[in-house]
């Protein structure tokens, strides 16, 4: 099934928010850390956002994760300020952890022959 434009927009709308809001949060952050967001699928009735965060360094991602967790209400809230004029209903969130980039290095390293598979 294809996304409609009102979707891939409302996605947008959210991942531009969301990248700013986060790039923010890590600058003002005494730890080093980065979060980006990689990806976001909203459903077709808008009603529920899936949005796929890249967390480095890795040993952030648990913490991290448990606190956005955490304060999903408030960064509903945060969307709410943002594209409440856009939107009827403010979307529920979800957030997923993106490890596309660990896998493309494992496999690079694999490829390299400096992974741990005896096949190669």
């Amino acid at each position: 099934m294809n996304e409609s434009n009102r979707q891939r927009k409302v996605a947008q709308i959210i991942q531009e928010d969301f990248a700013e809001f986060f790039r923010q949060q890590a600058s003002e952050s005494k730890q080093n850390f980065l979060i980006t967001v990689s990806d976001v699928k909203v459903t077709p009735d808008l009603s529920i956002a899936k949005i796929y965060l890249s967390i480095f360094p890795a040993e952030f991602r648990k913490s991290i994760m448990a606190e956005i967790e955490e304060n999903k209400a408030q960064y509903r809230h945060f969307l709410g300020k943002k594209m409440g004029k856009q939107v009827r209903i403010i979307p529920e969130l979800n957030f997923y952890l993106d490890t596309t980039l660990d896998d493309v290095e494992r496999i690079e390293k694999e490829l390299k022959g400096q992974g741990d598979n005896p096949i190669l």
